[in-house]
C-alpha cells in the first residue's frame, strides 16, 4: 500500500497516511479539521539492471575507441581481403 503525504491549508500541518489505492483521499485535517491538500512526493526505489532505459538504451550512442575489441569506429570488424574460391556455384 502507497504512503500519500498531506499538508493542511489551515494550520500547515504535514502527515502522512497509508491507505489502499481504492480508498477515499484524506479531505480534514485530523488536528484542526480544516481541509488539507495532497502533496506529490518523490518515490524511493530506483529501477536497477538490464533492461532499463538508463543502464542500456541511453548508452549505446557513446563513442568508443578504434582500439576496443577490434573494431573500427563504425562499429563493423575490420574487413580482411579473402582469397579463394567464391561460394557462388553454377552448374
Amino acid at each position: 500500500m502507497p504512503i500519500y503525504e498531506y499538508k493542511c491549508m489551515n494550520c500547515g500541518y504535514s502527515f502522512e497516511k497509508l491507505q489502499k489505492f481504492s480508498d477515499a483521499a484524506v479531505s480534514r485535517c485530523p488536528k484542526c479539521g480544516g481541509p488539507v491538500k495532497k502533496l506529490v512526493s518523490h518515490t524511493s526505489f530506483q529501477l536497477k539492471g538490464s533492461g532499463w532505459y538508463l543502464t542500456d538504451y541511453a548508452r549505446k550512442n557513446t563513442p568508443k575507441s578504434s582500439s576496443e575489441n577490434g573494431k573500427n569506429d563504425s562499429g563493423d570488424k575490420p574487413k580482411s581481403k579473402a582469397k579463394g574460391k567464391s561460394n557462388d556455384t553454377d552448374s
